[in-house]
């Protein structure tokens, strides 16, 4: 009896065993993801993109590791409206947000609430440049508008605080603290890591006050642009370097050629005693010679072009040593094969090309974007895309890879297959619009189209006119071609083209004009 007892519990544990020994199905690890985004940056500005101009090793990290996209744009070229767009997945139009006065919907869907409300542990340091409390987010530290690049403030969790020290490096050390400290390790993370440099006014760190002293930019081949052969909109922009450019708020300097005060002084209020010591101690002395011996004509271009893309080039050096200081985390602590890194900017730039500082243009510096990508388990190192994907593609594509099903309303594709070499299969055309006008640097009003090779713009408001150009032979975009007897099917298909895809998402000239009626109903209230 007391055999057969004995015989049954082997027996018993036996099968138990070999059911504990069945192979169970693994749970899917879902990814992390790590969101940088920095604003103003031009790919240019980026030596993975070969242009020659700085040094940024940390994000070119990204580019041998895993994948850069040559032809990324965006739908709207302006800090607020592409931020929005990034969140959203929708165009402008649509998610409400079409230039920087309107205001932002925080009620509506957008790519961290649903990341959050599925298991996703999200948050968001830095710049959105957003009116309200984010929403989507376990833990929220940003800059109120604009914000500061010495001793800035933040709204942490909605209350204002002051912190000492330079912004980049303080965005960047709240994001490895949170990483380090504060999140749940059992949970995948989502991390929008955004920096406010190199936006205007390029004040740099401390650290990098001196950097290229020992050097001298030459400016791009179309610096001194003329601009015939163009419209109307290139001709009445306000943005050149040598002519709309400021004394004080974008050359540093403290009283301008006449003797007075250019208003600089404020930055320098903002800093503290040691700061601003360091700060006079790199500046003064050069612009004293400057006042002493001011050059006249090209040589004063060419001077305040080298001030100025010296000071926007020492603001993107903090950016790319933050990078590295985040990837290097990720590899200690054996958080990279499974963390998605993406670096990007809320629009491209002018570094001086056709004479221009800042953005909005659907010309292709500031309508393309800087974006690179690594994330081991799927995309192989020293990748490169050319395919026009755009900041609307963000939403779906972080939804893709967290095995989260994208709502209906957003408007962009998941670019997972893409990047990971499964399908070639792209949209042969993208759709970009720009509201704000008239406004700051007086860009006018325009929508286009753009293939991988051909762009149409249509210029609307005050004026009436197109502009049309052939990349692959003008990619410095400086002959209009439309009405061009050569470029009669080409012009024909962009128009058919731009009609298709502007009643696919949904625009219409009626929708502009209720936004320009907002917009100028703003302005006379303000």
């Amino acid at each position: 009896m007391n055999q057969l007892f004995i015989k049954s519990i082997a027996l018993l544990c036996v099968g138990i065993g070999m059911i504990n020994c069945t192979p169970q199905k693994e749970e899917v690890q879902r990814p992390n993801i790590l969101f940088i985004m920095s604003d103003d940056h031009a790919y240019q500005a980026i030596s993975a993109y070969g242009h020659g101009l700085n040094e940024t090793p940390n994000i070119d990290r990204l580019a041998d590791e895993g994948v850069i996209f040559t032809r990324a744009t965006v739908t709207n070229s302006i800090c607020a409206p592409s931020r929005a767009v990034l969140l959203t997945g929708k165009h402008s139009f649509v998610n409400g947000k079409v230039d920087n006065v309107q205001p932002f919907d925080w009620d509506q869907p957008n790519f961290p609430k649903l990341m959050q409300a599925n298991g996703y542990q999200t948050a968001m340091i830095g710049k959105i440049h957003l009116d309200g409390i984010p929403q989507g987010f376990d833990f929220s530290m940003v800059l109120p508008g604009q914000g500061q690049y010495y001793n800035p403030d933040f709204l942490i969790e909605g209350k204002r605080v002051r912190k000492e020290g330079y912004c980049t490096e303080i965005i960047t050390e709240t994001t490895l603290d949170w990483l380090k400290n504060k999140r749940d390790p059992d949970k995948p993370f989502c991390v929008l890591y955004h920096q406010k440099a190199p936006h205007r006014n390029w004040l740099p760190a401390p650290k990098y006050v001196n950097l290229y002293d020992d050097k001298t930019f030459d400016p791009p081949a179309n610096f001194f642009d003329d601009y015939e052969g163009r419209g109307t909109a290139a001709k009445e922009q306000e943005m050149q370097v040598d002519g709309h450019a400021q004394w004080g708020h974008d050359f540093k300097l403290i009283v301008d050629p006449s003797g007075d005060s250019t208003g600089f002084i404020r930055d320098l209020k903002r800093m503290n005693e040691e700061q601003r010591a360091n700060w006079m101690a790199a500046y003064e002395d050069e612009n004293q010679e400057f006042l002493n011996n001011m050059p006249e004509g090209k040589d004063l271009a060419l001077w305040k072009f080298n001030r100025y893309i010296k000071d926007y080039l020492r603001t993107i050096k903090s950016v790319d040593d933050g990078v590295g200081e985040v990837l290097d985390y990720l590899d200690e602590s054996g958080l990279a094969e499974n963390t998605i890194v993406v670096y990007t900017s809320d629009q491209g730039f002018y570094l001086g090309e056709h004479g221009w500082f800042d953005k909005r243009f659907m010309y292709e510096e500031s309508f393309r974007t800087p974006l690179l990508i690594r994330y081991p388990k799927e995309i192989k190192p020293g990748t490169e895309i050319d395919k026009l994907v755009q900041n609307l593609d963000f939403a779906p594509t972080f939804l893709d890879y967290a095995g989260i099903e994208a709502p209906e309303s957003m408007q962009g594709e998941s670019f997972r297959k893409l990047v990971a070499g499964e399908t070639d299969e792209w949209r042969d055309a993208v759709y970009y619009t720009y509201y704000e006008y008239p406004s700051v640097h007086m860009v006018k009003r325009h929508y286009g189209v753009a293939t991988d090779r051909y762009k149409l713009m249509h210029f609307y408001y005050d004026i009436d006119e197109w502009e049309m150009y052939d990349l692959e032979t003008d990619p410095a975009e400086m002959k209009n071609i439309y009405g061009d007897p050569a470029y009669a099917d080409v012009q024909k298909m962009l128009h058919q083209k731009l009609e298709e895809l502007r009643e696919y998402y949904g625009d219409s000239d009626e929708l502009n004009d209720k936004y320009l009626k907002a917009y100028l109903e703003h302005r006379a209230n303000r």
